[in-house]
């Protein structure tokens, strides 16, 4: 059993509370898009007002990529949808991250330096190893309590997501219960249960087809995107040089067999795009899946009409329709129609929920509500609906008890 923010004793505390806020980042370094700091307003709003007194733990980007930046932006950004002054250290264990988190008062908030700056944060380990990286260790003696709430990224076995739970006791945010309970009952879910596989995830993709399948979970899976196109070669069907060569080039062709044994087992409740939609001349143009020409550098870039209208007949009967990864190329306005539509027609099934990743990035970018619930965790997302245990998640399930308060 998980504990939540209800069963913590929040004022005079001082919690630990690991979000998951990387996000888009400006060539100032500053940031792009707050949509990921927004989705942890609750968690840190309510604790603040409980009186605690809280640490941010969070990282950005990857050593050496682009959006690789301090954590400052963040905290200012946080200052303004908190409607409080937020402080911004330049460290996360080091003497003088510990000294002002001591010092902190009842509703106060620092946000510690980017956690992946040091090195053990960027490794995965055991949670009894990671309970021993520096990164806990100097913390630890600071900290009463750790919350986690950042879900998307518990799928990873990083010292801040497992290691500081195993030494504190631990409690879900908001954000994670909310993922917990939607995408840890599923199966609880009315059906028809139709899941919408696309993007480009191919590996991740084929695994949650072969479990919500073999379990019974999903009365139809429809494919889209790259992943439609691996299922359609499986098929037997000739795409043309370019949506193949850009298929082998990701290193996704033995995925193709993995997609034909799919087929075999559960070919008739597998529905395989029947036509897309191309570049030609600078437009958009659509035609049958068999009728892409060979070497001219046509390549598949959204499902067509005929396709849509397939799908949607399949969608119009679902009680549930779990959506994860795009039908397109959406980023480009001229496949956009295959992932709008598809979006569009969910949303008019009693339960419609959006595995996060690229599919949340997609609703932004389209404008398009009104779902049940929006994941804020891609791979998270895949890993609950193939019953993967999360690493994090169990962390929390084995962190010890809040001592009692003292009379």
């Amino acid at each position: 059993m998980i504990e939540t923010l209800d069963d913590l004793d929040v004022e005079g505390t001082t919690v630990g509370v690991r979000v998951d806020v990387n996000s888009p980042i400006d060539d100032d370094g500053t940031l792009a898009d707050d949509a990921r700091l927004r989705a942890h307003v609750d968690t840190l709003s309510e604790l603040l007002e409980r009186g605690g007194r809280v640490a941010v733990l969070a990282h950005q980007g990857r050593p050496g990529g682009d959006d690789f930046v301090s954590l400052e932006s963040h905290a200012n950004r946080l200052s303004t949808l908190l409607d409080q002054p937020v402080e911004y250290v330049d460290a996360t264990f080091s003497s003088a991250a510990r000294k002002t988190i001591r010092t902190l008062s009842n509703g106060d908030c620092v946000v510690l330096e980017n956690t992946r700056f040091y090195s053990e944060e960027y490794m995965e380990f055991d949670p009894e190893r990671a309970a021993q990286t520096h990164l806990v260790t100097g913390l630890e003696s600071v900290l009463d309590a750790y919350v986690n709430d950042a879900f998307a990224a518990s799928h990873r076995s990083q010292p801040s997501l497992v290691g500081l739970p195993t030494v504190l006791p631990g409690y879900a945010g908001r954000v994670m219960e909310a993922e917990l309970d939607v995408l840890g009952s599923i199966e609880e879910t009315p059906d028809p249960r139709v899941y919408v596989i696309g993007g480009a995830k191919v590996s991740d993709s084929i695994d949650v087809a072969w479990s919500v399948l073999e379990k019974g979970l999903a009365d139809h899976v429809i494919t889209a995107g790259v992943v439609g196109n691996v299922f359609l070669i499986a098929d037997g069907v000739d795409l043309g040089d370019a949506s193949s060569d850009f298929i082998y080039d990701q290193g996704y062709w033995d995925e193709i067999d993995r997609a034909a044994d799919l087929l075999d087992a559960y070919g008739d409740r597998i529905a395989l795009p029947r036509d897309v939609a191309v570049d030609r001349d600078g437009d958009r143009y659509e035609l049958g899946v068999n009728a892409l020409p060979p070497g001219d550098g046509e390549s598949a870039m959204d499902i067509g009409d005929s396709t849509l209208e397939y799908y949607q007949r399949i969608l119009a009967d679902a009680e549930t329709v779990i959506l994860n990864g795009p039908a397109g190329v959406f980023e480009d306005d001229r496949f956009q129609k295959g992932t709008r539509r598809l979006y569009d027609t969910a949303t008019d099934s009693s339960t419609s929920i959006v595995g996060g990743g690229d599919t949340a990035s997609a609703l932004r970018k389209l404008g398009v509500e009104g779902f049940s619930h929006v994941s804020t965790g891609g791979g998270a997302a895949l890993r609950m609906l193939t019953a993967e245990p999360l690493p994090a998640v169990t962390a929390l399930q084995n962190a010890p008890e809040q001592p009692a308060a003292d009379d």
